[in-house]
This record gives C-alpha cells, structure tokens and sequence, in this order.
C-alpha cells in the first residue's frame, strides 16, 4: 500500500476525516459527532478510534499513515502547535492541539486555523488551482477567510492574519459581533447578516415582498429565501444582496489593494448563490478597487465545498512535515 495523509477538519459539529494522498486526491471520507463533553477532551481518543478502524475497514496497515494536518476554530501558532482558544468546542488558550493529536495516532501532526485549511485546499485541488497569490473567504454562520501569498497562508504575528470576517464594515452603530467588538464584516456579510438586514429593510418598507409575506405569514426567512427572491425581481431582495455585496467589494478591495491577489475564491453557504452573487460581489470590487487591482483579480466560485478543509490539512500534512 502506499504512503498515506489524514486531513482532520474539527468542527463545533462534526469531525471531517479523509485518506489522501501525496498528490491531494482523496481515497476516502468520512465524519464523526465532535464530543464537546468534559472540555473536548475526549476528541482526541475519538479520532484515533475513527481512524484505526477506518484503516482496517480498508485493509490498509497503519503504518501506511505518515503524517496528518488538521484545521480547527480559532488562531495558532503553527510553529508551536497551539490553538489559541476553541470557544465553540470548550478549548482554552494556549491549547496543545499538534502535541496531544500527535500523541494519539503517533504520527507527525501539523495544525492550522480551519479557515486557513480551507484556503489551501482550494489553492491546492479547487478554485485556487494554478494562482499562488489569492485571498478566500468563507461566507457561512459567520465570516471566515485565508490570504494565501507565493502558495504559503499568511499567519500575522500572532495567527491571527485573514480573520476577514472581523474587518469593520459598519464604523458606527453597527451591530455587536461576537468576536465582541461591533460592526465586523460578519454581522453584515453571513447567513445571519443578511437574514439580519433583510427584516432591517422590511420593518421600513411600505412595498410588496415575498419577504414580508412569509414573515406575515408567521414563517422565518432564510438567505436563500433572499436570493431566491432576488433573482425572481423581488425589490427589497435585490436592495439586501446589493447592501451585502456591496460590503463584500469594500473588503475585498482594500485587502486586494494590500496583497494584489490574482484569485479571490469565494465559498461558504451562502455562496451557493452562484454567479448572481459573485456578479454582483465584481460589480461593487470594480467600484472600489484600485484600478491595476480590479485589473489583475479574478473572482471565482469556490469548488471544494465541504471538503476544502480535508483537503487542506492533506497539504500541510504532504507540506509542512
């Protein structure tokens, strides 16, 4: 059997697993229930568990498995090892994510934020294909992102570089974020935040909507209500999706006119939108970019999905060990 890679993506949620090879092809998938129970402590010995018996579902010998990477919530040291912190799992600053992974399937370990995981695996087998300089955002429950410059993410002085979803989009009265300042790009830009903007809209608008009906009607709205909506000609939809994108642009403009990116890659539930956004996300970019800039950046749909933060701890595990 050949040498083999885990990616390990650590979700609130779910663990994601994958089997992948030297050259990113994944060989098999799979996730198990994230036990947040006594701290997370226990996620450690789960892992090991899901991916022994996985081995040897495959038949394959554990000692095909040469390293593994894994992304997770929150900023860290790489070189260190260390999460700064994992709220949504019970996790403390500081936390020895790399030593105690590393301890439990005795092989080599590399960590990353798992935005940043995501990133590299779109630049690696996704949208990113091909560019080594380009930034990807994630537009989801909240607002996650990766800069990528000469193939290698960008980490800051403190692993906490490409937190776009924390870029202040709204200077004043803006809402509270929970990050715990206000008015980041991710009240505005998530799920939440056009869910959010949308019944802002509504409250004040005296024209007809599908929006207000399914609200009058005692029914929630949805994002994808609103670009449903939107792309049927719905005028206060299409007034959200303008106010979002046009929040998106700014960003991206002013993180373009610092890194020059060949590639933004946009990805994330909310991208499912598909090219009405990213048409509308270009528009308000042009707008605000500095024109050599808008010249040079492309930007594209995300390819990977749920599999860009597998497929990203794949490549460090292939190249950061």
């Amino acid at each position: 059997m050949n040498e083999i890679l885990a990616g390990i993506d650590i979700g609130g949620t779910t663990i994601k697993l994958a089997f992948i090879s030297k050259e990113g092809d994944i060989l098999t998938k799979w996730e198990i229930p994230t036990d947040k129970t006594d701290g997370g402590k226990g996620i450690f010995t789960d892992v090991k568990k899901a991916i022994s018996e996985k081995l040897a579902e495959l038949q394959i010998p554990y000692e095909a498995l040469k390293a593994a990477g894994v992304g997770a919530p929150g900023p860290v040291d790489i070189e260190k090892g260390i999460l700064d912190g994992a709220v949504n799992i019970g996790w403390k600053d500081n936390f020895p994510l790399r030593d105690l992974m590393q301890t439990a399937l005795n092989v080599p370990v590399v960590i990353e934020n798992d935005a940043n995981a995501a990133a590299l695996g779109e630049m690696w087998k996704g949208a990113g294909a091909g560019a080594k300089d380009l930034i990807c955002i994630t537009l989801g429950t909240g607002v996650g992102g990766g800069v990528i410059v000469k193939g290698d993410i960008i980490h800051g002085a403190n692993g906490a570089a490409g937190e776009i979803g924390h870029i202040t989009s709204v200077p004043r009265n803006g809402y509270m974020c929970n990050c715990g300042k206000t008015g980041c790009l991710e009240t505005v830009a998530s799920a939440t935040g056009i869910v959010r903007t949308a019944k802002d809209h509504l409250a004040i608008y005296e024209g007809e909507s599908v929006l207000k009906e399914k609200l009058q009607a005692n029914s929630d709205i949805s994002a994808k209500d609103i670009f449903d909506a939107a792309k049927a000609g719905d005028a206060l939809a299409k007034e959200t999706v303008e106010e979002l994108a046009d929040h998106l642009g700014l960003a991206l403009a002013n993180i373009g006119s610092v890194f020059n990116p060949e590639r933004i890659v946009v990805g994330g539930g909310v991208s499912k939108a598909g090219d009405f956004l990213i048409n509308e996300i270009k528009q308000a970019f042009v707008r605000y970019a500095f024109k050599p800039v808008a010249q040079s950046t492309d930007i594209v749909l995300a390819q990977l999905g749920n599999d860009a933060g597998i497929v990203g701890a794949g490549w460090l595990a292939a190249n950061k060990i």
